[in-house]
C-alpha cells in the first residue's frame, strides 16, 4: 500500500474546541535560552526554547519559555496516540508488542520481528504499511542494514510499529485500510479525540509527520499533562498498559544505548518519549512530569535541558550525572561542554579564570 497524500493542514475543527477545552493558540513560540555551549569559559552557541515541570497534584512548580503555544509533538505524541489505538479497538498485544505502538525504534532485528508480529494478528504484510520507506534509525543498525545491501523499507522506518497497530486497529473494526493516514479516517478522527482527551485541550492544527501519519498541535503544559496522566494511570486502564509497556521495555521503545533507554534504566519507574526537532517527555509515577523543546530542534540540548528538568522534579543529581552535560572536545580532550542554562555549574563566570593568549 502506498502512503497517502494528505489533505490537509488544516484546523482540526471536529476537535478544536469541544469537550477537551479550547485549543492553544498558535503563534511563534516565545522561547528562551535553554541551554548554553561553553568552550575554554566562553559561551559559543545557545539553544533557545521552552521547558515545563509538573508537581505530582498536576500544578505547573516551574516554567521556562513558552508552554502554552502550539506546537508538534512529533514522535511525542506515540504514547498518546497508543492510548487511542486501544481505545479504538486494537486486538490484545503483548507488552513488547504495544511497547513498539509507541515506539521510535532502531530498527534492529528485535523491533522488525516485532512489527512483523503485530502485522501477522491482522493477516497483514509489510507491503500494507503506509509509512515512508527509510533506513534503520539506529547508527550500528543502519550500518549493518547498509552493509547487507538492503536499501530503505517500510518496515526498517522508526515509526512501523505505530502504522502496523493502526492497521491492526482498522481491520479489526472493519475500516477501510486504504487511506488509513486521511486525517479523515475514522481511525485517525478517533486518534485525535484521544489526543485532545488527554491533554486537555482541542487539537490546534493538523499536518502531516514526517512518517505519513496526521501530526497533531497541542502545547507543551498539555502534552506534559497527558504524560502524568499516563505515568500516573491504574495498570488495568488503557493508559497504564501503555506506561506499564514502555517501563517495561524501554529498548523497543528506542533502542539499544538510546539516551531514552538509558535514562529510563537509571530511573525505575520513569515513562519517557521523545521526538524529532528537539523534544522529550518524562513523567514519574506521582504524577511529577517535564516536558522539554528544543526550538531549533538540536538534539544535543535535549537530554541536557530534561535533566535540569528533573532535578526540579527532586531527582538525585548524582542519578542525572551522566545527562545532565555533554563534552565539548578540543583537539581530542575536553575543552568545554553543553548544559542547561539554569544549571549554576553552566554560568560561564563560574568557569576557571584563563589568562589572556599572547
Amino acid at each position: 500500500m502506498s502512503a497517502s497524500p494528505i489533505r490537509a493542514a488544516v484546523p482540526a475543527a471536529a476537535v478544536r474546541d469541544g469537550a477537551a477545552g479550547a485549543a492553544p493558540p498558535v503563534r511563534t513560540p516565545r522561547h528562551v535560552p535553554v541551554a548554553q555551549l561553553v568552550r575554554g569559559g566562553i559561551v559559543e552557541g545557545v539553544h533557545h526554547g521552552s521547558v515545563v515541570v509538573l508537581a505530582a497534584d498536576g500544578t505547573v512548580a516551574y516554567q521556562r519559555g513558552d508552554a502554552e503555544a502550539a506546537f508538534y509533538p512529533r514522535s511525542a505524541l506515540k504514547p498518546l496516540q497508543a492510548v487511542g489505538l486501544l481505545r479504538a479497538g486494537l486486538p490484545p498485544l503483548d507488552e513488547a508488542a504495544l511497547a513498539l505502538v509507541a515506539a521510535s525504534h532502531s530498527g534492529d532485528e528485535r523491533h522488525l520481528a516485532t512489527a512483523r508480529r503485530i502485522l501477522r494478528h491482522g493477516g497483514l504484510t509489510e507491503d500494507d504499511l503506509g509509512n515512508v520507506p527509510d533506513l534503520p534509525y539506529g547508527t550500528a543498525e543502519r550500518h549493518a542494514w547498509l552493509g547487507r545491501g538492503l536499501g530503505p523499507g517500510r518496515l526498517a522506518q522508526n515509526c512501523s510499529g505505530k502504522h502496523a497497530a493502526m492497521l491492526l486497529t482498522a481491520r479489526a473494526r472493519g475500516w477501510p485500510l486504504d487511506g488509513y493516514l486521511d486525517a479523515g479516517h475514522p481511525l485517525q478522527r478517533e486518534l485525535a479525540a484521544t489526543v485532545a482527551e488527554l491533554t486537555g485541550q482541542g487539537i490546534a492544527h493538523v499536518t502531516v509527520d514526517g512518517c505519513g501519519a496526521p501530526l497533531f498541535a497541542v502545547s507543551l503544559l498539555g502534552l506534559t499533562r497527558a504524560a502524568a496522566r499516563l505515568a500516573t494511570a491504574a495498570p488495568d486502564t488503557d493508559e497504564g498498559r501503555v506506561a506499564g509497556a514502555m517501563r517495561t521495555h524501554p529498548e523497543l521503545v528506542s533502542g539499544r544505548g538510546r539516551d531514552v533507554a538509558r535514562l529510563v534504566g537509571a530511573l525505575p519507574g520513569l515513562l519517557a518519549k521523545d521526538g524529532f526537532e528537539g523534544v522529550q517527555i518524562a513523567a514519574l509515577p506521582d504524577g511529577r512530569a517535564v516536558g522539554v523543546k528544543i526550538a531549533d530542534g538540536a538534539d544535543r540540548a535535549r537530554m541536557p535541558v530534561t535533566a535540569a528538568a528533573l532535578a526540579r522534579c527532586g531527582i538525585d543529581p548524582d542519578v542525572l550525572a551522566p545527562f545532565a552535560t555533554a563534552p565539548v572536545l578540543g583537539g581530542g580532550a575536553e575543552v568545554g561542554h553543553l548544559r542547561a542554562v539554569d544549571a549554576p555549574a553552566d554560568r560561564p563566570d563560574r568557569d576557571r579564570p584563563r589568562q589572556p593568549a599572547g
